[in-house]
């Protein structure tokens, strides 16, 4: 059975694409029945230009990514969720979406990563921190398809992802 993930953020056009595209591009290269989506809670409609850059850089497919609300998760016929992740960044005062929605009762978990739009240093500044960002996320999603997410229980999952965004 699929695991479905939901990575939230408030524009969905920078970190929760970069999630949606990591996780996706990992977890078939290592064979995993994982299926990431993303979203946000007030989308922005577009996808941000260094983000599909740093992806594309990565050897990942962007050509299913675009910018979309929350409700599409919310309604009859969207996969049952296991996990929801948010990425904002809540250190810097952003506001995080909480989600109430979905199908089944998935597991919430945390882990914020700095806006990497808002980099200094312009186009080059922001490569970089895209760059980084979609490095640091990659990492974290590698780790996520190394549970063995067939047998654990809602606790044990839960302790397990939050014990990543620690990491």
């Amino acid at each position: 059975m699929t695991t479905h993930v939901l990575i939230l953020c408030t524009h969905n056009s920078a970190r929760s694409v970069l999630s949606e595209g990591m996780l996706n591009h990992l977890a078939a290269r290592l064979g995993k029945d994982v299926r990431a989506h993303s979203a946000g809670s007030a989308p922005s409609g577009r996808i941000n230009p260094f983000a599909l850059e740093a992806l594309h850089n990565a050897g990942v497919d962007t050509s299913a990514c675009r910018s979309k609300s929350w409700d599409e998760f919310s309604t009859d016929g969207a996969p049952p969720l296991s996990i929801v992740i948010t990425v904002c960044d809540s250190a810097a005062a952003e506001t995080c979406p909480v989600f109430f929605g979905g199908n089944g009762q998935p597991v919430k978990v945390h882990w914020g990563y700095p806006d990497p739009s808002n980099a200094e240093g312009g186009d080059e500044g922001k490569r970089r921190a895209f760059e980084l960002t979609r490095q640091a996320i990659g990492y974290r999603m590698l780790q996520l398809l190394a549970l063995p997410l067939e047998t654990m229980d809602r606790a044990a999952l839960s302790a397990a992802l939050t014990e990543i965004g620690r990491s």
